[in-house]
């Protein structure tokens, strides 16, 4: 069976609201900000990234959770429902690939904590020793920082997973419209050096979960990222499902089994 397939399956018999609009990046100044761009109100390097400076993915396979499983922990100050629907996003990760999100135990050291923020949601990129951080505003499930779209992404991030607009080879996809960011927040659009990240062999994809809308963080109204296929725009920033290009890498990254 196809992956989007299982996830529409599973998704139709656990969450009626699931498929929203796609969760793209528009110019507000408002608290309005917080629901239709969370991974950019968080304020870090790249939006929603704490980076650790050490294409897509993180190449060495120290950076990568050890045998595709990742223990975690659930802050108690979500209450159940959030905590489900913030397991059902790893759920759905799992039922595309070989990693395992498991519940970590009390003598386990090395794990991810998913805890609360007062704005916008944020996430380490990568396996590291101790406890990585996976911060979310709680919403109430399907909402802001817990749509399961945006879950996913930051997901993808602590699984190792850049942005693909930061991709070494992007110039050639989409063009930076430098004018219109937001001072101070440049650093979400740079190119990385290809030999920090690695692509996995698979195309640059307008529609995986990792890229950015077209309005992230504009300072007033126009474009920051303008498609070169103009018919791939409406693409960007969508924010209902991993695309096939996420799934490859993912798997191709944790060498994986085929996935059907």
């Amino acid at each position: 069976m196809p992956a989007w397939l299982m996830h529409l399956l599973l998704l139709g018999s656990l969450c009626s609201r699931v498929f929203g609009a796609p969760l793209h990046s528009t110019h507000s100044t408002s608290d309005e900000e917080t629901e239709t761009d969370p991974e950019l109100a968080a304020g870090y390097f790249e939006g929603d990234l704490e980076v650790e400076f050490g294409r897509n993915g993180l190449p060495k396979e120290t950076q990568r959770w050890p045998n595709g499983s990742v223990p975690y922990k659930i802050d108690e100050a979500f209450d159940a429902a959030q905590a489900a629907h913030i397991e059902l996003a790893m759920k759905l990760i799992e039922l595309s690939s070989c990693i395992r999100f498991v519940r970590a135990d009390e003598p386990q050291k090395n794990y991810v904590f998913v805890t609360t923020r007062e704005k916008g949601c944020t996430s380490l990129v990568g396996y590291g020793p101790g406890r990585r951080l996976l911060q979310l505003t709680p919403h109430q499930p399907d909402k802001g920082c817990l749509r399961l779209g945006v879950l996913q992404h930051e997901l993808l991030h602590t699984l190792g997973f850049h942005h693909q607009h930061n991709s070494p080879d992007r110039d050639d996809y989409v063009r930076i419209e430098e004018e219109n960011i937001v001072a101070g927040h440049e650093n979400a659009f740079r190119k990385r050096d290809d030999m920090l990240l690695d692509n996995y062999d698979q195309p640059y994809d307008y529609g995986s979960i990792l890229h950015y809308g077209p309005f992230a963080f504009s300072k007033n109204g126009e474009p920051t990222i303008v498609a070169l296929e103009p018919d791939k725009a409406s693409l960007m920033g969508q924010r209902l499902r991993l695309s096939d290009t996420d799934i490859n890498r993912l798997n191709t990254m944790y060498k994986c089994p085929n996935q059907q």
